[in-house]
């Protein structure tokens, strides 16, 4: 039986490995899209990020025979073990062949990183962090992912449990097409009439023109909306920034929303064209001219990732997340747009899933997060 290695990634060529690994295994998946290079190469920390200003972690690769199959990278978010009294560790950008030995010397040696800096337990997969991309897919393997959301083989979840890992928190993506407009709940448009009444509600898009105040108003909103969520820890200053920037260069306005009561913003709602059968085409390289290829032909997508409805708490139960959709509606269809997935949405939230679910919506795919205790180690 050969003998699984799993070391310290340290070297330029180390991170060259961890990064063509992935490409290397799934070249075959039809369903899978390449992440955007650069960005994945900042969030494992081989490129500066602003989640690593306060933030550290440490990447390992598995080789056997000589050849890598397997990656992992281990995460210490300190932001996340103050705010929730822990001392949780997180692992994050795993992948490896389907075998046990590979997958198991990848946990431990992420969990003796994790176990050495004083964690006592463990969670992922987190891509650093839930502000990112997260969790790992155990049902919906027939259709390819849509931006922001990631994607495995059914195996994963497998070799993740059988080193004693257990399921702590699934979250759902909810499809939505055009044509459930026809038999959606009339009782639904009453709500929106009635709310916008009640409270004198103005709703409209993003503003190019004041963008910057506008995505700090919408990440001011999104961490306080967020703060009784399970497992949340607020963006910093810093990521709201970077952020911000990204954001500027792939948002159509006619995807967003503010809704305003009394002439004061409490809710906002984001949704993004679905960018990814682009990056496929351009196989994640934005350089140097993928960003070129990526906003000429966005015109021609037709799916959009709902990304967040975020109203401040003390408006969260009276409707104000169905007005924002609403305002986009109308938009949405202007520009060709007709399939919605919205994701993720938390197994723990019961408000957003109610009301999605109300509309008509169904969970089309399911991720998954996981905990262990790292005292067995």
């Amino acid at each position: 039986m050969s003998q699984v290695e799993v070391t310290p990634v340290q070297t330029r060529r180390d991170r060259k490995e961890f990064m063509e690994l992935i490409w290397r295994l799934y070249r075959n998946d039809p369903n899978w899209i390449p992440p955007i290079r650069m960005n994945q190469e900042e969030l494992v920390g081989f490129r500066k990020h602003p989640f690593y200003e306060v933030n550290r972690c440490k990447a390992f690769l598995a080789r056997k025979n000589g050849e890598v199959v397997g990656r992992i990278v281990g995460v210490i978010n300190y932001g996340h073990n103050k705010r929730f009294e822990e001392k949780r560790g997180f692992f994050g950008f795993y992948e490896s062949i389907d075998d046990e030995s590979v997958a198991h010397g990848l946990f431990r040696a992420a969990g003796e990183y994790l176990k050495s800096e004083g964690m006592t337990d463990v969670r992922g997969p987190c891509n650093p962090s839930l502000n990112y991309e997260t969790g790992t897919l155990v049902d919906g393997f027939t259709t390819p992912p849509t931006f922001m959301m990631t994607y495995n083989p059914p195996y994963h979840d497998r070799l993740i449990k059988s080193f004693g890992f257990e399921k702590t928190q699934d979250l759902y993506a909810y499809d939505g097409n055009i044509e459930m407009l026809k038999t959606m709940d009339p009782k639904i448009m009453q709500v929106v009439e009635q709310v916008r009444e009640r409270f004198n509600v103005k709703v409209r898009p993003v503003s190019r023109k004041n963008f910057a105040k506008e995505v700090l108003l919408f990440l001011n909103i999104y961490n306080q909306s967020l703060q009784g969520t399970w497992g949340f820890v607020p963006l910093s200053d810093a990521e709201c920034k970077a952020l911000g920037g990204t954001m500027k260069l792939l948002i159509n306005p006619g995807a967003t929303s503010v809704v305003e009561v009394d002439g004061e913003a409490v809710g906002v709602g984001l949704g993004l064209p679905d960018y990814n059968p682009i990056i496929k085409k351009i196989d994640g390289r934005l350089l140097p001219f993928g960003w070129l290829r990526l906003l000429l032909e966005r015109k021609k997508i037709t799916k959009m990732r709902m990304m967040s409805t975020n109203v401040l708490p003390e408006w969260q139960r009276w409707g104000l997340g169905l007005v924002l959709l609403h305002r986009m509606l109308p938009d949405c269809l202007a520009i060709g747009i007709t399939d919605a997935e919205f994701s993720w949405v938390l197994e723990s939230n019961n408000l957003s899933r109610g009301s999605l679910e109300r509309a008509g919506l169904v969970p089309a795919k399911t991720y998954r997060l996981y905990d262990r205790t790292l005292a067995d180690l």
